[in-house]
């Protein structure tokens, strides 16, 4: 077993939000087509607010932070927010577009002892890159940045983000990060924005292209990995967790708002009306979270993937119930193994043979 794995299972048998993901700012110089988050500001914490709620997630057990946005260096007190919480000895995580980054931000990222920075890049090519971004010359200076990062020694990845816009570019953005010697992440699933508004959905790809790239020899162990707290006790499938939200791991937004992740936007309690170590322990919302075990779930749990499924309980909150479904996963699944979901049966039981063919498959 290894020690991040051991911290895991310590954590969940203690109640520990072992990591935590902290966006301090919504405002972005890019305007990402694909973007969940909406970028006014409406009264993000001070300086002095997230100093507290670092000192906070200290005291409460936390080790690994990712401090993220919007884009983190929209702020100008960023980096008085990383020297804080690298004195309280976080493991810390930046995600950044790096447009703002240059040979002085990466000498003070490394001499701060950041553990990795994650870097968007959605194609090598220019015109498609920033057609995403919205932002001319942004992947110049992305990849800019991620020079400047490399240079100082800093452990850097490149994150891409699969949709309609850039489809067939994976295989180029995979081979620029070798190019850069940088890691490599794919994630092929558009989420709806955070507001539950869902008209970004028309940016996921088909099922025929998500097949082939779950087929892809050449990507196998670079799409985005999913964040399930340890196995059960035994191994008993049905009695295992959704995954790490609300159990070993929380969302911050930069309004002082708590959830259980960033993909799972369940009001849980505000840092400006309550201490984090009372929402974390009782919080009602986090406390049903928990509650949910794999046989409590109506139709997951009659289905053939219920052990291996991606399932993301957000995904399947933005959909109608947490304890329901997630479309995206069930297509995950299904373009997997070539095994349709108890989900998507149940949905075509009712349509002709064609229909199902096509619902399956789209």
């Amino acid at each position: 077993m290894s020690l991040v794995q051991e911290m895991n299972e310590r954590a969940l048998a203690l109640g520990v939000p072992l990591g935590v993901h902290l966006d301090v700012t919504y405002r972005c110089n890019e305007r990402c087509i694909h973007c969940y988050l909406e970028h006014d500001d409406h009264g993000e914490m001070t300086t002095a607010e997230i100093k507290d709620v670092l000192n906070q997630l200290a005291e409460a057990g936390t080790f690994f932070l990712t401090l993220s946005g919007g884009e983190v260096l929209m702020r100008r007190d960023f980096f008085e927010i990383l020297e804080h919480a690298r004195r309280l000895l976080f493991s810390v995580k930046i995600k950044t577009n790096g447009v703002m980054i240059r040979e002085v931000e990466a000498r003070r990222m490394r001499n701060l002892g950041v553990e990795q920075v994650q870097i968007s890049i959605y194609s090598r090519r220019a015109e498609i890159h920033d057609a995403i971004t919205k932002l001319p010359g942004s992947l110049k200076r992305s990849l800019e940045a991620i020079r400047f990062l490399k240079s100082q020694g800093l452990k850097v990845t490149i994150a891409n983000v699969l949709m309609t816009a850039n489809l067939g570019e994976h295989d180029g953005v995979q081979a620029l990060a070798g190019e850069l010697g940088v890691s490599y992440t794919l994630d092929p699933t558009i989420t709806p924005k955070i507001d539950g508004d869902t008209s970004i959905l028309n940016l996921r790809i088909s099922g025929i292209e998500l097949n082939e790239v779950f087929h892809n020899k050449n990507l196998v162990g670079n799409v985005e990995e999913f964040c399930a707290p340890p196995p059960p006790p035994g191994d008993d499938v049905m009695e295992g967790l959704p995954c790490s939200a609300g159990h070993t791991a929380a969302y911050i937004t930069p309004y002082g708002d708590v959830f259980p992740c960033v993909q799972f936007p369940l009001p849980s309690g505000n840092l400006r009306r309550q201490k984090f170590i009372d929402i974390w322990r009782e919080s009602p919302e986090l406390n049903d979270v928990r509650s949910i075990r794999a046989k409590d779930l109506p139709v997951c749990s009659a289905c053939s993937h219920v052990g291996t499924c991606t399932r993301c309980p957000g995904l399947a909150y933005m959909e109608g119930s947490m304890r329901g479904p997630s479309t995206a996963d069930c297509q995950k699944s299904f373009h997997r193994t070539g095994i349709p979901s108890a989900n998507m049966l149940r949905k075509t039981r009712t349509s002709g043979p064609l229909i199902q063919i096509q619902s399956l498959v789209e």
